[in-house]
């Protein structure tokens, strides 16, 4: 084993962040690039089954564990961070910088962790460092949402160390091997992994925090935190039933929100908690084929998701603004971007398109475990998000009604980026053999049927027939400046309201019984001042006859109880 395949590829990235700020710009630069290239030729070096383990706290800790389905993760992951760090090579920021690069190889240490311990650490590191991303836009609205982002993404990794210190006192062990929900420990850790996979009624950190991010960091954001709960899923829960049904419904709500969405990259994270479904539906029907389609998905998903997510950001980058109300015409200026746009959005369902090849596994695989209710709810998924993302994002943004802006392309960096990761989108569609040699399991899947393409391309066809009825009859959605109104409302809105009553009606409290004791305490000290005071009958002085008197009637007293005693 060589030195270089000895160690955790992601720390290749963690540890090469340090001297970041230390370099000249221009060095900088390739120097950023050149940190996941290494980083992906360690992974390519790794073979299954390798483990390097290390001995502490009396519990052994798996540093590094290799098997196919790491491997998947590690491979798109590195190529995440270099398409992102090329279509931010023109940022100077070393803060964003610095905490990207720790976050991408956290994100990719953590898919070669072997036990529950390095992995919480990685957990936790993902979402430190990912929040710099978040306040990086230095606004308020950016702050405020990146403490919530923080919280949440901290109260995941707090549940994951509760769920392993149950599943240590239950099981004995801390290895990070196939978990279930039969336990406590085994709910917790689904928990965690389900926060950070913005599970319903779980998931409005992902829609409140990506489009308050940088223009670059949103980018860098979309590839690594969900994905890694996916393959987490994977690991832990596979085969999991109540996954199906998650999985399901998260495929299906975000379409209606996306549909009414104005900020076209809130848009997108909607789409993209749409997309997580049908990976989570894979993990939940457990089978070698769905896994491979959660694998092959979430290999594509970052690709053409991260496309689409670099678009928008150049439409922000050279208009300053991302709302459909605010846009339209764009092709004008900006062609080469909206070309890009369009390969992203027809990668997600049409043949030829790296969508196409990965997600019809999922479909396929549900289908033949007889869910034929969640293969009906995926296609009406499928239709919804390319309703959405397929049609509507490209329409407003660069067609549609000519919103007046003549701007200059996306500069050469991001049409670079942009042109890699489309050239990706398609060769994979083309060749999907490539993507299928690298999967878990041995692949035996032909997407390219006649009734698979026959199927989809009717689908794709009909919902495109409905989109331009729709925006004909003027009957489609508008896009104007309005609030949806989402589950988060509830922390963000009526949370802080009803802490504010709660608050509120604790001080009148507070005060009322404050009032109540100082009342007391002032009658108590005039009822002592009264008897004990200068002028209170126990501060007299007496005569001596009056004490003659008392002490008289005492003796009679006492010679009283002892005859009484005699008797």
């Amino acid at each position: 084993m060589t030195a270089i395949a000895s160690i955790n590829p992601g720390l290749i990235l963690i540890l090469g962040a340090l001297p970041i700020p230390l370099l000249p710009q221009a060095i900088r630069r390739l120097y950023l690039l050149a940190l996941p290239a290494l980083g992906f030729a360690a992974v390519y070096q790794l073979e299954p089954g390798t483990l390097v383990t290390m001995e502490a706290f009396g519990m052994t800790l798996e540093l590094l564990q290799v098997d196919r389905l790491s491997l998947v993760w590690g491979y798109i992951f590195n190529i995440a961070a270099f398409l992102g760090f090329l279509f931010a090579w023109h940022d100077r920021d070393a803060v964003q910088q610095i905490s990207a690069m720790i976050y991408a190889g956290a994100a990719i240490a953590a898919v070669f962790a072997g036990d529950l311990v390095t992995l919480f650490i990685y957990w936790e590191l993902t979402g430190i460092s990912s929040v710099f991303l978040i306040w990086a836009s230095r606004t308020d609205a950016a702050y405020r949402c990146g403490m919530r982002y923080l919280l949440i993404q901290v109260s995941s990794g707090v549940i994951l160390l509760s769920g392993t210190v149950a599943w240590y006192m239950l099981t004995g062990s801390i290895d990070f091997t196939h978990i279930g929900v039969d336990s406590l420990a085994g709910k917790l850790i689904l928990l965690a992994f389900g926060i950070k996979c913005a599970f319903p009624l779980l998931h409005n950190w992902l829609q409140d925090s990506y489009p308050e991010a940088t223009v670059t960091g949103t980018v860098i954001l979309s590839a690594f935190t969900t994905k890694l709960a996916v393959y987490a899923l994977a690991r832990g829960f596979a085969g999991t039933e109540v996954l199906i049904y998650i999985g399901a419904v998260m495929a299906i709500f975000p379409v209606f929100y996306a549909l009414i969405e104005n900020d076209l990259r809130r848009l997108l994270a909607y789409a993209l908690n749409n997309q997580l479904g049908f990976m989570v539906v894979g993990v939940g029907v457990g089978t070698e084929l769905a896994l491979n389609g959660t694998a092959a998905q979430a290999f594509s998903h970052i690709l053409y998701k991260g496309l689409l997510f670099m678009t928008m950001g150049a439409v922000l980058f050279r208009t300053g603004t991302c709302k459909a109300s605010e846009l339209g015409g764009l092709f004008k200026s900006m062609p080469w971007t909206a070309g890009f746009c369009i390969i992203g959005a027809a990668s997600m369902a049409f043949p030829l398109f790296a969508g196409f090849v990965s997600k019809s596994m999922i479909i396929t695989a549900v289908a033949v475990e007889h869910h034929s209710m969640i293969w009906g709810a995926l296609l009406f998924a499928s239709v919804g998000v390319f309703l959405t993302c397929g049609l509507k994002l490209p329409y407003f943004t660069f067609f549609g009604q000519d919103s007046g802006h003549r701007v200059k392309e996306a500069p050469w960096n991001m049409l670079a980026a942009m042109g890699l990761t489309a050239f990706l989108c398609v060769f994979i569609g083309c060749y999907p053999a490539v993507l299928y040699d690298i999967l878990p399991y041995p692949v035996d899947y032909k997407p390219y049927t006649s009734y698979h393409v026959i199927q989809q391309l009717q689908i794709m066809m009909f919902t495109a027939l409905a989109f331009v009825i729709l925006l004909t009859f003027r009957i489609f959605p508008t896009d104007s400046k309005s609030t949806n109104l989402d589950s988060d409302w509830f922390y963000r809105k009526a949370g802080p309201w009803a802490a504010k009553r709660l608050l509120g009606a604790l001080g009148a409290m507070g005060k009322s019984i404050e009032s109540a004791l100082t009342q007391a305490t002032t009658n108590t000290i005039t009822v002592i001042k009264r008897h004990h005071g200068p002028e209170g009958m126990m501060a007299k002085t007496l005569h001596l006859s009056s004490m003659v008197v008392w002490v008289v009637a005492f003796l009679a007293f006492i010679l009283l109880m002892d005859f009484v005693r005699g008797l």
